[in-house]
């Protein structure tokens, strides 16, 4: 659609983000800030808060609003704002505007452009290049990522991951629920990590989404898994793997310890400065740490045995039977026999007690990506060091809820 020019060369243009509400602008270029005039031509004027429509309006001003820059130019739209004598709310409200941000000053697609900007970056470093207040920033960033998790809603998760991060010092923790299958986080909450706690998200989500979950993975804490068995009892419960090896290397470093502590001497010269080389899995080992590996583990018997049995122990993973599982198990811990290994025999014991839901692995219907909580987890720590803390928790748990949502 062409329309006529201005008497100074400028030509009227219609706005696309506007078009749908009949705004038409004029362009008017100053020296580094472009501006808008635009008039609305509304039939009714809608109530903000209650969405009831009136004819009339109370009164009306023009205010001057931020929009997308060109280029290294700001953009600003002065837009007619009509407040209204709403008849439901019994008090002047002002009408709703759908190409404003809950912060008025701004409109939604720039809100939407900050909150893109902030998913990489800082909010002072956001709030430098756009010229504004980090605390606006942080404002929009938030509606960006409400908006996010409202077209996101709530799904029904069939598998869930559960599992705790500390948010600040003295063990302030906090629970993250993820969908491990639609490989999102759903809830982020709790005072603690208790029993308690837990039961906030199964009453946030619901008795008939609850019933419809199958499977709960989580670490070997018992406040977790008391609450899933009480709340979801049709749900199996499953160990992850990771916490479960993270148990196994403790015990293979309390053994490289009490080896470093037993020699003296030039003897100990092979174990020094080789705790992480030790710890590694051999092919993710650079070729000098394989030979540091090789070196070590020929000049320490005991060592070699732990390092064996640790590796030997991640084929519990790949049985697709339970029976064969556990014969595997039985065997792995008859091989501890004679071999002086306390850590390793209280590992096998911690097995034994948890057996259950280790071997719910072994179920073809159980094989999710358990790897999704932990790098949830990663992603999580790096927010917070990227924030260097955050201390508004709703602002991070929106960060979390988001992190994993495609952009608007």
């Amino acid at each position: 659609m062409k329309l006529p020019e201005s008497q100074s060369g400028c030509g009227y243009l219609r706005l696309d983000a506007v078009a749908e509400t009949g705004m038409i602008s004029r362009w008017l270029l100053h020296a580094n800030v472009s501006v808008f005039w635009t008039h609305i031509e509304f039939l009714a004027s809608v109530c903000q808060d209650c969405g009831r429509a009136h004819v009339g309006w109370y009164d009306r001003k023009t205010r001057r609003v931020r929009d997308l820059s060109c280029g290294d130019t700001r953009v600003y739209l002065e837009i007619e704002i009509r407040r209204v004598q709403c008849r439901s709310c019994g008090t002047v409200k002002r009408e709703r505007l759908d190409v404003l941000a809950d912060n008025p000053l701004y409109t939604k697609r720039f809100a939407w452009y900050v909150g893109r900007r902030c998913r990489v970056s800082t909010l002072q470093d956001v709030a430098k290049e756009l010229r504004l207040d980090w605390h606006t920033v942080k404002a929009l960033d938030k509606q960006y990522m409400a908006a996010q998790l409202a077209r996101a809603g709530t799904p029904a998760p069939k598998a869930i991951g559960i599992d705790e991060i500390s948010i600040r010092k003295s063990h302030t923790y906090r629970i993250v629920v993820s969908d491990l299958i639609r490989g999102r986080p759903l809830w982020f909450g709790g005072e603690d990590r208790s029993e308690k706690a837990m039961n906030q998200f199964y009453d946030w989500l619901g008795e008939k989404k609850v019933r419809g979950i199958r499977l709960a993975v989580m670490d070997m804490w018992t406040p977790f898994r008391n609450a899933t068995q009480e709340r979801a009892p049709q749900a199996a419960t499953l160990f992850d793997k990771f916490h479960i090896m993270r148990h196994l290397n403790d015990a293979l470093d309390k053994v490289r310890k009490a080896e470093y502590a037993r020699l003296q001497g030039k003897e100990r010269r092979y174990l020094k400065g080789q705790k992480y080389v030790l710890l590694s899995r051999r092919e993710n080992l650079t070729l000098n740490g394989r030979k540091a590996l090789k070196t070590l583990l020929a000049a320490n018997k005991r060592l070699n045995t732990a390092y064996l049995l640790k590796e030997s122990f991640g084929q519990l993973w790949s049985y697709q039977r339970e029976g064969w599982a556990r014969r595997f198990f039985e065997n792995w811990k008859a091989s501890l026999k004679w071999q002086r290994l306390k850590p390793y025999e209280q590992f096998a014991a911690m097995i034994e007690r948890h057996w259950e839901g280790i071997a719910a692995y072994c179920r073809p219907e159980n094989k999710v990506p358990l790897g999704f909580v932990e790098g949830l987890n990663n992603k999580i720590r790096v927010i917070q060091r990227r924030a260097y803390g955050l201390r508004d928790e709703e602002y991070l748990r929106l960060k979390i809820l988001t992190c994993m949502l495609p952009p608007l």
